[in-house]
């Protein structure tokens, strides 16, 4: 009688007894991002021996650093989004004013941004969101992650948006026709982490847009709880006393071919108090502006052409919000803008007078 044949230890025998990658992998992942951030740390800690003793430069070490922190970024990235995913993560929403949680953020990555060379400048209004403070830290760190590689220019607005009332936080990232860095990916883990945190949280819809010129990225809160008082609390009644100490060394820019039109762009300025000074076509624009950034731009509907696109668009890189009004031909309009990037109001050839002091104040009311 023949012996029976031994259990096989091959691959047949292990899927015999049911184990099957296909659901092991996060306990890959975690096991690789361990490893990852591990030891990257010890290495780290090694490049700061070596330039504490002297034996590398601080451009050698700055040269070994960043690969290692991009590995490093890797594995804490892979680490969060696993946690995310498997509901590792405890949520407790409370109120946070996201302009000071975005706020502290820069502070912690100012040493960080300065050394890759990061022009920053922000512009952020109190706004107060239900959100689990530690996942709206994880969130903005993972917005800065993934956007950093496409340019060495950052804009960061927060404020309410128009409607729906939603709190919104908006990173546009310019190379200036620079190349990227290497480690730019529209989809890299950063990018799947930001996707994760806004699915696991609530109350986050995310959009962005690549182009030649970098990426813009808004993320819409739509738990806002409070906002603070913006352009509803200033008054564009006859008693502008206030309005006027705000209005002190603002500087508007009057394009415009006609000389009428200049004149009286300048004298209803004058009334309320701003300088200003006007040109005749947009290379005599660029050229002011090359000395003096205006606060706000006047310009003949006359002269709204490509060129005008160009103008503008070329503008809007340099400055993250920037406000125009626009001269119509016709005698009696007065349009106040909406709260869109290229909304712009309009005032009558004939109501410049009577209706340009009270567009302009309200369009830089906005930009406070």
């Amino acid at each position: 009688m023949n012996a029976p044949a031994p259990k096989s230890s091959d691959a047949k025998g292990v899927e015999s007894d049911g184990w099957t990658l296909d659901d092991h992998w996060p306990e890959l992942v975690t096991g690789l991002a361990d490893q990852f951030t591990e030891s990257v740390s010890s290495l780290q800690h090694q490049f700061d021996q070596l330039l504490a003793s002297g034996r590398i430069s601080k451009q050698e070490h700055r040269a070994m650093s960043i690969p290692a922190e991009r590995i490093k970024l890797a594995g804490v990235s892979a680490q969060q989004i696993n946690r995310f995913y498997m509901g590792r993560i405890r949520q407790t929403h409370e109120k946070v004013d996201m302009s000071q949680l975005v706020e502290g953020v820069l502070q912690e990555r100012k040493q960080e941004l300065a050394i890759l060379g990061i022009a920053l400048r922000r512009k952020l209004k109190p706004v107060e969101v239900l959100i689990d403070p530690t996942v709206a830290h994880t969130f903005v760190n993972a917005v800065l992650d993934w956007s950093l590689p496409f340019g060495n220019r950052v804009d960061m607005r927060l404020d309410l948006n128009a409607w729906p009332q939603h709190a919104r936080l908006l990173v546009r990232v310019a190379n200036d026709g620079a190349p990227p860095s290497s480690a730019a990916s529209s989809d890299s883990l950063s990018w799947m982490l930001i996707r994760q945190i806004a699915l696991v949280a609530g109350g986050i819809e995310i959009d962005r847009t690549l182009t030649d010129d970098g990426v813009t990225f808004t993320a819409m809160f739509t738990r806002t709880v409070q906002a603070v008082d913006g352009i509803s609390a200033v008054d564009l009644s006859d008693d502008h006393s206030s309005m006027f100490k705000s209005l002190s060394g603002t500087y508007v820019l009057t394009i415009s071919p006609s000389l009428q039109i200049r004149a009286d762009v300048r004298d209803a300025l004058r009334e309320i108090g701003i300088s200003s000074d006007s040109v005749v076509d947009f290379q005599q624009a660029r050229d002011v502006i090359k000395s003096r950034m205006p606060n706000l731009i006047v310009v003949d509907s006359e002269i709204k052409d490509d060129e005008f696109d160009d103008f503008r668009r070329a503008l809007l890189r340099e400055v993250f919000e920037f406000p125009f009004v626009e001269i119509s031909p016709d005698d009696s309009s007065f349009d106040m803008s909406g709260f869109g990037e290229f909304s712009m109001a309009k005032v009558g050839r004939g109501n410049i007078r009577e209706a340009l002091g009270t567009a302009v104040m309200f369009e830089l009311a906005k930009m406070m």
